[in-house]
């Protein structure tokens, strides 16, 4: 991977965190191409961008690479949470999340990941762990036929489908739900691989005529919006999580397209001006963490203006997302998340690392 496209990588994750970030404060930061209709998709297709084909003949190496970098902290936040979630009952009066069982800390996660609703932004982990494996085996098999065309037609119609087979199925079980996001999240995941493999260094589809096509397209696509308001700018939304597409049928699927190229145009765009400012390249560095914390930054927030200015709890509205405000505030709150989550990531990640190396290190001194 060169220097370039490793940086334009880490700035196109902070990006899409900043996008979840604003997404819950309800408020797009480009306008016509609002976070909920796009954000979840691009950080699959990111994921997609670093995928290596070394992987399909080292199943096992793939497999535990993932279990570490995925599951394993997942897990670990699981644990913080739960103790946090359970400090704050005498605070707010309830415990916020499912019931305390042996189901719902290591199956549910793997359902839709709100046992814990101060974490449950990580719901998305454990599906782009399923997706990720899922995608190996399936390349595994296609790579016999040996013709990309024949993939991106497969992944493709995967993508296209999955909420037609969500709509039209009588049952909406758990496991029809996984399927689902499955299906739908592989082909972001596909896509990301192929314009690495095939596209990027062999066509520029980052044009003018091509900015134009895709507002054009936009702009039609948002003759099938449901849910703007002027007072939160929010629309075109959809939620993967629950699987609620409204009456739409293949507008998620293009809203996300549009919203990964607008995403990688500005990264582009703003690459060399961008690319050595330190807090976006440490954003992108500890996305994981900014995911799992930025929830309970802004909880704590409200729950600090509330005690404040004496106002109730009981008007908060709802449990996790409400803040203290938002007419005045939500700017103001979506900084100081930021600064906060980036920060306490980058202090994780250090601690971590010291961690680590005093593990090997006395691990070396036993082997001796």
């Amino acid at each position: 991977m060169d220097k370039t496209f490793s940086g334009e990588i880490t700035l196109l994750k902070a990006l899409a965190i900043i996008l979840v970030v604003s997404g819950h404060l309800e408020f797009s930061i480009f306008g016509m191409f609002p976070p909920y209709s796009f954000q979840l998709s691009l950080f699959f297709f990111i994921s997609g961008m670093l995928f290596k084909d070394k992987y399909l003949d080292d199943v096992s190496t793939y497999f535990t690479k993932r279990i570490k970098s995925l599951l394993l902290p997942y897990f670990g936040y699981e644990i913080v949470y739960l103790l946090i979630t359970l400090a704050l009952v005498p605070v707010v009066g309830e415990f916020l999340g499912e019931p305390i069982t042996i189901k719902n800390f290591f199956l549910t996660p793997f359902l839709n990941g709100h046992q814990l609703l101060l974490c449950c932004p990580l719901w998305f982990v454990p599906q782009l762990f399923m997706t990720l494996i899922v995608f190996l085996f399936l390349m595994r098999m296609l790579r016999n036929i040996d013709n990309k065309f024949v993939e991106l037609g497969f992944f493709t119609v995967l993508g296209f489908v999955a909420i037609p087979f969500w709509k039209l199925i009588p049952h909406h079980t758990p496991l029809a739900l996984v399927t689902m996001r499955t299906m739908f999240s592989l082909f972001f995941v596909y896509l990301g691989h192929y314009y690495v493999k095939y596209i990027k260094d062999n066509y520029n589809i980052f044009t003018p005529k091509w900015l134009g096509g895709i507002i054009l397209l936009q702009s039609i696509l948002w003759l099938f919006n449901r849910d703007f308001d002027p007072v939160h700018g929010i629309g075109l939304s959809f939620v993967l999580v629950w699987g609620r597409f409204d009456q739409q049928i293949i507008v998620p699927v293009l809203t996300s397209l549009t919203g990964i190229w607008v995403s990688i145009f500005t990264v582009k765009l703003l690459y060399p001006y961008l690319k050595d400012v330190k807090l976006l390249n440490q954003m992108g560095k500890v996305t994981y963490h900014i995911m799992a914390n930025h929830l309970l930054v802004m909880y704590l927030i409200t729950l600090g203006l509330f005690y404040i200015t004496g106002t109730p709890l009981s008007s908060k509205g709802d449990k996790i997302y409400s803040i203290f405000n938002p007419v005045q505030t939500t700017y103001l709150y979506f900084i100081v998340v930021m600064l906060i989550t980036t920060y306490l990531g980058v202090f994780q990640q250090f601690v971590w690392k010291k961690l680590s190396m005093v593990i090997s290190t006395k691990q070396q001194h036993k082997d001796t």
